[in-house]
């Protein structure tokens, strides 16, 4: 029997490894899996054997809470149950905020108060004193009183884990401050006693030897550590609960003859449903009647929406772009597809094992020595003739001088600060596990739609017959396109645009379903779709066949336009490689590290994505959950993996992989499911986060060094070691001083991560104007050139006369130019329209070319405009202008 339940009191990974060590030791206990992040634990136990009951019971003998997770099979309890877990870890971070706030309002004046005497600070005057030596004593414990009440979670969960002889951060925490506290009561009573009995030099002693600014700074500096960690657990659950919002709450229904709508929850199999254009379908079924496109992005990742006839299966979630049909409902509530991935991204991240801390593996070894060091030191004092008061001394020394402040600080210090470093260079970090992570990973799997290309159909080869000019095909193309919902026409409309062509009228419009669109222009009869439209209506041409295979083979989906029965050309589309992904792909080899292109496209149009970019191996028409199982595959050959994708699909991938990195562009659910977010989106990133990962594992590698050094150094030290020969110990107040330093100096050490800059990733490439990379161009030719040569002519632009020839062509008068800029900062097509806007409105301007891809602007100018003109042009749309060269 499988369960999951919700674990409360756990603060590091010793307390994980300690439930999960508790619950496993059950007769009956098949599997036990604790999540720190997410407070949770999933068991696989015989139920003949052991009842829930007794899981609790385990759980909470062990020094923690648990409770039965509730939710049925049923979306909206589901739903509740993920919604109850968001709003339990939003009211542990508001928690953890309250008393992080309010620590600090009673920290600082402790610490100014306590410290004011020894810096020379200014201090009222009912403080100074051997008089008042009782009013001071007084305030500085009245003010550690509510950091101590603040913050006794740690004595409570650190003693009774003590007790349990399974010792942990908290364990360390309490011995420390509890030890500098119990001295500091002491230390009052013998303030009151030397006040009272005239003994002066009594008080002035312990009027020094109070030490309660030590636990103070102790527990609140560690309680801002935890408060870091809350933050990061808030984000767990929205994931999954974008994914529940992401199907259509509703559903078109027809029973008996009757049309209505009702919630999505109460469908049956069986039921017949109606989906309209631009809805989403509202579960799994099959069409029964009409015909649509449907854009199965959000399930199988394929950027090019489906064409569906009757009997075709549509999957739930998916949107119809075009037509109106009925289908029949075959899978229901948690049968769906998109329930599936909801299950494997919750399982995945229930699963994930979290990352015991290095000072946490310690600290079972660590603090059963410091105890036994601090009690043998006295004892051996106290033999030795020496007073109680000197051997207490010695005992709180060395808890003080051993309290984990540095230890507690070493890593989420470096953490902090690497993750702001990261956010500088459009890397978000989203949690410490994964920066931790990031720097062990041996293979990076990443998701070819919209990571390693556009994510959207473009205009990649315009092919013309003999005598059919480009433009005019175009202009067809356009003209018939536009009045398509499809969005492979989108992409034509779109090239057309970007050339200002003109529209024609088009009459007797009509989509032909599977094939492709026709209509009337000026009485002619046009056609345009796909190879079975022109077979259909018997228009054929000897080099049709070989362009078709052509095409396939590198990934394009070509479309053929016919004009009174006769072929004018064909137009490729395609989803196009990202200018940086080949050089990513290239960064991360030179690292070590094993590149994998995971898609649920086809072989061909994979194979074809590979070739461009390089990448080790392909694994092409994949489903989410299969995405998911080769993620797992890599991970049981012993390698740590990092996934990269945008879509909903990918969400369980992201889930599962040891490091999820999401491009920033992507949905808002494969944003939430990854561990680290690529605002840029950009895949050189990719490298950068895993060499950011690097420096700041080396540097908290450097803080936990110097602490153990610092304790190894000074606990000799306050144990009195060389009292005896060289009379030197160390008192509680150098011991917390001393203890302070070493924090300050793990602190300033994590402060240089605000200093690096990455080798690799976008902020580097950006220095570094020359690449290699270069997505598909727009190519223009024949059908006859197209398919005689492998490599053909590319072009920017429609073929049209070239007013620059030789720089000489006289243009009214005057002599014209052609100017060609490089121009940095593009990165979209609505950029191009900007800089192709300003050249225009330069006095005397034509024939302006912008390639996106290329970086360069073309322009025909007269002679009296300037190379400064022109940058100025640009300049003043945002984008900058690196060089500008006259073509001869």
């Amino acid at each position: 029997m499988q369960e999951k339940y919700n674990v409360t009191g756990m603060s590091c990974a010793a307390c994980s490894s300690r439930v999960e060590k508790a619950v496993s030791a059950l007769p009956g206990m098949k599997e036990c899996s604790v999540n720190l992040l997410k407070n949770s634990m999933v068991v696989n136990y015989d139920d003949q054997t052991l009842t829930g009951a007794d899981i609790i019971q385990a759980v909470e003998k062990a020094g923690y809470g648990a409770s039965l997770q509730t939710g049925g099979q049923k979306k909206a309890s589901s739903a509740t149950a993920q919604s109850a877990s968001a709003i339990a870890a939003k009211k542990e971070y508001e928690s953890m905020k309250r008393r992080v706030i309010w620590s600090f309002v009673f920290t600082v004046p402790l610490f100014y108060l306590s410290m004011g005497h020894m810096m020379g600070w200014p201090l009222p005057d009912i403080f100074l004193g051997t008089e008042n030596s009782m009013i001071y004593a007084f305030t500085l414990f009245l003010l550690l009183i509510p950091v101590v009440l603040i913050n006794f979670k740690y004595y409570r969960v650190g003693f009774k884990t003590l007790i349990h002889r399974s010792p942990n951060m908290d364990s360390l925490i309490a011995l420390g401050s509890g030890a500098s506290l119990a001295y500091g009561i002491y230390a009052l009573y013998k303030i009151s006693f030397g006040l009272g009995h005239g003994d002066i030099a009594m008080v002035h002693q312990f009027s020094h030897d109070l030490y309660f600014e030590g636990a103070g700074t102790i527990l609140t500096l560690i309680t801002l550590g935890k408060f870091f960690e809350a933050r990061a657990k808030g984000r767990t659950s929205d994931a999954i609960n974008k994914l529940l919002n992401l199907a259509p709450k509703t559903a078109t229904v027809i029973r008996d003859g009757v049309e209505s709508t009702i919630p999505v929850e109460e469908l049956e199999k069986g039921d017949i449903l109606i989906v309209k254009a631009g809805e989403s379908i509202p579960v799994d079924g099959i069409l029964m009647e009409g015909s649509a496109s449907i854009d199965e992005s959000a399930i199988t990742g394929e950027s090019i929406p489906v064409d569906k006839q009757a009997g075709d299966k549509v999957i739930g979630a998916t949107v119809n772009k075009s037509g109106y049909f009925k289908m029949q409902a075959t899978k229901v509530g948690d049968e769906t597809a998109l329930a599936q991935i909801i299950r494997l991204v919750d399982e995945a991240t229930s699963s994930k094992a979290p990352i015991a801390k290095l000072a946490d593996k310690v600290a079972g070894v660590f603090v059963p020595i410091v105890i036994t060091i601090a009690i043998v030191s006295a004892v051996v004092w106290m033999i030795l003739g020496a007073s109680f008061e000197f051997a207490l001394t010695i005992a709180v020394s060395v808890l003080v001088v051993s309290c984990p402040c540095a230890l507690g600080l070493a890593t989420p210090t470096a953490i902090m600060v690497g993750t702001g470093r990261g956010a500088t260079n459009g890397i978000l970090i989203k949690s410490a596990e994964a920066l931790e992570t990031a720097h062990s990973i041996q293979t990076v799997v990443m998701d070819k739609t919209g990571t390693i290309t556009q994510g959207k159909p473009m205009v990649t080869d315009i092919v013309c017959e003999p005598k059919v000019s480009e433009a005019r095909l175009l202009q067809v193309a356009a003209s018939l396109e536009k009045l398509s919902e499809h969005p492979l026409g989108h992409a034509i409309v779109e090239e057309a645009e970007n050339h200002q062509i003109a529209y024609l009228a088009v009459q007797n419009f009509q989509q032909i379903p599977g094939q492709g669109i026709k209509g009337t222009i000026d009485g002619v009869e046009y056609l345009a779709g796909n190879q079975k439209m022109m077979d259909a209506f018997s228009i054929h041409d000897p080099a049709l066949e070989q362009l078709q295979d052509k095409m396939a083979s590198d990934g394009k989906t070509p479309l053929y336009f016919a004009e009174g029965g006769r072929l004018l050309g064909m137009i490729a589309v395609a989803d196009v490689v990202k200018p940086t992904s080949r050089q990513a792909v290239k960064e991360l080899q030179a690292m070590g590290i094993e590149v994998v292109m995971l898609t649920g496209d086809h072989k061909k149009t994979a194979e074809a994505i590979r070739r461009q970019v390089g990448v080790d191996r392909v694994i092409a028409e994949v489903l989410p959950q299969d995405k998911e199982e080769e993620i797992r595959r890599i991970q049981e050959n012993g390698k740590k993996t990092a996934m990269v994708g945008d879509g909903i699909n990918d969400a369980p991938a992201l889930a599962r992989a040891d490091v999820g990195i999401a491009i920033g562009a992507g949905t808002d659910i494969a944003m939430e499911s990854a561990d680290i977010v690529l605002m840029k989106n950009d895949l050189l990133d990719v490298a950068g986060a895993i060499e950011l990962s690097k420096a700041t594992i080396r540097n908290i590698k450097e803080n936990l060094f110097w602490a153990f050094f610092y304790n190894a150094i000074c606990i000799p030290v306050a144990a009195g070691c060389f009292y005896t020969a060289f009379g030197l110990k160390m008192n509680p107040m150098v011991a917390a001083l001393a203890m302070s330093f070493s924090s300050v100096f793990v602190v300033s050490n994590a402060l240089r991560l605000r200093f690096f800059k990455p080798k690799h990733g976008s902020a580097a490439a950006s220095d570094n104007t020359a690449t290699d990379t270069k997505p598909f161009t727009v190519t223009h030719t024949t059908i006859a050139e197209h398919v005689s040569s492998e490599e053909p002519s590319t072009r920017e632009a429609l073929p049209q006369e070239d007013c620059c020839q030789n720089k000489t062509k006289q243009n009214s008068g005057g002599i014209t130019m052609k100017k060609q800029l490089s121009v940095e900062g593009m990165m979209c097509q609505n950029c191009v329209k900007h800089v192709k806007k300003a050249l225009e409105a330069i006095e005397g301007a034509t024939d302006v070319v912008v390639s996106l891809e290329d970086k360069t602007a073309t322009v025909c100018v007269p002679e009296s405009v300037t190379d400064e003109m022109l940058t100025a042009a640009v300049t003043e749309e945002g984008y900058e202008v690196t060089g500008v060269q006259t073509i001869a």
